[in-house]
């Protein structure tokens, strides 16, 4: 599945921190953000295939809200007219996240759509564990059309930040052991609440900003601190090539407008 162009197209949305009751910090509203990226997305002419949100979907202690965020992600899935996959982050409670539609028969699982399988895996734990990655290591024994792409909540590599270095996944080793010599593509993960790129084991990884709030990057050594700053990323896929490109949800007032430019890549590599 991918649109005309030959190019398929994720919505890569991470840490929405939707909370009940108070707003997150006193003015973040993580439901409210998921509308105004559906409102985002059709307002640009984005066609995405298929939305991925890389965990903390709730703040830690919210637990009533996921009949919220579900409605708010199967509204944002009907305004882009494509499936939305989640996965769990350290904030998230396995048990209560249990009501998300996708989630009704595991909190790992394998989802194929088109010809990309996407492989969905549960770190809220901060790893994934014996069971998972044995679990993994034969789903990935057999390859699938394109590829395979990997969504998690830790990166497993480390953030360049020295208060977030130590934060990603726990098991990274085994996680590299479980995916060598597979068709992974690309893994998606989120939980840094900055945009980074890199890759592991060979394989590019595209770690999402927050749709909540974004690391201040110069908050020093021994500190860390937030701007309201909510950030989406757009993963593409065409011929053999990735690109990623983080998107900011609320942009400054444009320094200037102009047609598009009129030119076309004479090839692809």
């Amino acid at each position: 599945m991918s649109n005309e162009s030959g190019i398929f197209s994720i919505l890569h949305l991470s840490d929405i921190h939707a909370t009940q009751g108070n707003l997150l910090y006193g003015q973040i509203d993580g439901l409210a953000r998921l509308h105004q990226v559906g409102d985002y997305v059709v307002a640009a002419g984005m066609t995405p295939e298929v939305v991925v949100v890389t965990g903390d979907l709730a703040q830690r202690g919210h637990t009533e809200v996921y009949p919220e965020v579900n409605l708010a992600l199967h509204d944002l899935g009907e305004r882009v007219q494509a499936p939305v996959l989640t996965v769990l982050g350290n904030h998230d409670s396995p048990t209560d996240a249990r009501s998300l539609t996708d989630h009704e028969t595991s909190h790992y699982r394998s989802v194929m759509i088109g010809s990309l399988r996407f492989v969905l895996l549960d770190s809220s734990s901060g790893s994934l564990g014996e069971e998972q990655l044995s679990w993994l290591t034969a789903e990935l024994t057999t390859s699938w059309g394109v590829g395979t792409i990997i969504a998690m909540h830790h990166s497993p590599v480390p953030s360049p930040l020295p208060t977030l270095s130590r934060t990603g996944l726990r098991d990274a080793p085994a996680f590299a052991r479980a995916i060598a010599g597979s068709d992974v593509r690309i893994i998606l993960a989120g939980h840094y609440h900055h945009p980074m790129s890199a890759t592991f084991a060979g394989i590019p990884v595209s770690v999402g900003p927050s749709l909540a709030y974004h690391q201040i990057m110069n908050a020093g050594p021994d500190t860390v601190g937030g701007h309201d700053l909510a950030m989406f990323s757009i993963v593409q896929l065409a011929d053999g090539q990735i690109s990623t490109a983080p998107v900011s949800l609320h942009p400054d007032p444009p320094l200037f407008t102009s047609p598009a430019p009129q030119y076309s890549f004479a090839s692809r590599p």
